[in-house]
């Protein structure tokens, strides 16, 4: 078993950022009450200096019906490249601010997005995190898959990395 490191303030807010933007892509869920769960990608625009992730979204996405119904999400980041996973467990809100909506906006959104920033389904949701969970390998993916075959032949221990949870 790897190290367990607790992270809270700027250093939870700085894991959080590394991690969500270095992966890019969030498996963001919705209707956390009823299974199968509503799950699909989304690109993080941005982590805050507060925590908060930023995504654009159609304004009659079923996500953004299902967050107006219950603003429970969760958030599953996966890092590949690194080995660094993280989930987010937060309250999402729905956003229409046109001048946040600037900011936030990127030329691929126009994929989604005909209009441009200016298209009136546009939104953000803002997911505030309330608890999370990293893991962070320490050396790279390959590294790590070897010291578990080891491990699992020469029943030794595993040193998995660092762990623990993040208190925005």
């Amino acid at each position: 078993m790897g190290e367990v490191k607790n992270l809270i303030s700027a250093e939870a807010i700085d894991k959080i950022k590394k991690v969500a933007m270095d992966a890019d892509i969030a498996l963001f869920t919705t209707n956390l009450s009823k299974l199968p769960l509503a799950t699909r990608p989304m690109g993080t625009l941005d982590v805050d200096d507060e925590g908060n992730l930023w995504f654009l979204s159609k304004n009659d996405s079923d996500k953004n019906h299902d967050i107006s119904h219950d603003n429970q999400v969760q958030l599953f980041y996966s890092n590949k490249g690194s080995a660094e996973y993280l989930s987010i467990y937060g309250r999402a809100q729905i956003l229409t601010d046109r001048t946040k909506i600037e900011e936030y906006w990127t030329p691929l959104a126009k994929a989604w997005f005909k209009e441009g920033k200016d298209d009136p389904t546009i939104t953000l949701l803002k997911v505030t995190p309330e608890d999370a969970y990293y893991w962070d390998t320490k050396e790279n993916k390959l590294i790590t898959l070897v010291k578990i075959a080891f491990s699992a032949v020469t029943g030794s221990n595993v040193d998995g990395g660092i762990e623990g949870k993040i208190k925005v």
